[in-house]
């Protein structure tokens, strides 16, 4: 993780006192911001899996499934957390740090969409693991948009409206409701859904962002 300011995203929840307690004792135990960096990607890696097999089983395995794969998103999202502030409010971060800053975000992200893809092509919905690979792909090319700006001068672009944060929020709420299917006896509709509106805004992301660059250099 890296300590330039210049490329952090703005969180409110960095002031919350569970964050900062967590975030020293990780200091105190000398757990180095790239390894949480890492950790990140073994819960995005654990919550695709998840994700991914969800459409495999019914009822309550299904559901279980689902929700253990929110929560891995939501240890995804803590370790991103976290990382930055073992960072900076503490002062560990490394010269790899910038490398670990973004790539694991990439990856994370390509698990966690890819996998909810396959995981409602499994249950049934033809067609659904290429719209997870859609979402995935413009999540990365975000990222790309604001890291182009970035070398080009400019300040790094977080907007969304499917930013990182937006995007996984999303992604979890998708998956709980999901996770109640067996109830009305869906087939993973509510994934194809949740992925359908998290690449539509990912797409406005990306278009946003790239006309901001655009006025930007003008300027």
């Amino acid at each position: 993780m890296t300590d330039d300011l210049d490329n952090r995203r703005p969180l409110k929840v960095r002031d919350a006192p569970f964050a900062r307690r967590l975030a020293q004792r990780l200091a105190d135990a000398k757990i180095t911001p790239d390894a949480i960096s890492a950790m990140s990607v073994a819960f995005a890696l654990l919550g695709g899996a998840l994700l991914a097999v969800s459409g495999a089983f019914d009822g309550f395995v299904r559901g279980a499934c689902l929700v253990l794969g929110a929560a891995c998103i939501q240890g995804r999202l803590l370790c991103n957390l976290l990382d930055g502030m073992v960072a900076v409010e503490h002062g560990r971060a490394s010269k790899a740090g910038p490398v670990w800053n973004e790539l694991p975000d990439r990856v994370a992200d390509v698990f966690l969409l890819a996998g909810a893809g396959y995981g409602a092509q499994t249950a049934g919905l033809v067609g659904a693991d290429a719209l997870g690979w859609i979402a995935a792909v413009l999540a990365v090319l975000t990222a790309y948009v604001r890291e182009l700006g970035r070398g080009l001068g400019l300040p790094a672009d977080f907007s969304g409206p499917m930013a990182k944060q937006h995007r996984m929020a999303a992604l979890t709420v998708t998956c709980g409701i999901s996770a109640f299917d067996p109830l009305w006896g869906g087939q993973a509709q509510v994934l194809v859904v949740g992925l359908a509106a998290i690449a539509i805004g990912t797409l406005v992301t990306v278009v946003r962002r790239t006309r901001n660059l655009v006025r930007g250099l003008k300027g």
